[in-house]
């Protein structure tokens, strides 16, 4: 099943013109997380980005780091697995 999209206006944008930017978002579950459980995390890719938020709240706040950021992360974390 494909992910739906969720949209938002780039921060480029403003409401003052015609012109506005949307960016979309693909969001999707951790594969460490589960149905059964009440802790999910889903991320969205962007190639510069990773944004990071809770399945339960998703109109919550949400964390965004560089690729760079989440890649050293995910090393560190796999070697607490």
């Amino acid at each position: 099943m494909t992910p739906a999209l969720t949209w938002f206006k780039s921060s480029y944008s403003s409401n003052d013109g015609p012109s506005c930017v949307e960016i979309a978002l693909s969001w999707f579950k951790s594969s460490h997380s589960s149905n059964d459980g009440p802790d999910c995390v889903e991320i969205a890719l962007t190639p510069d980005h990773i944004h990071i938020r809770d399945s339960k709240t998703t109109d919550g706040d949400q964390l965004t780091v560089s690729t760079d950021t989440w890649t050293s992360f995910l090393s560190h974390a796999v070697d607490r697995v």
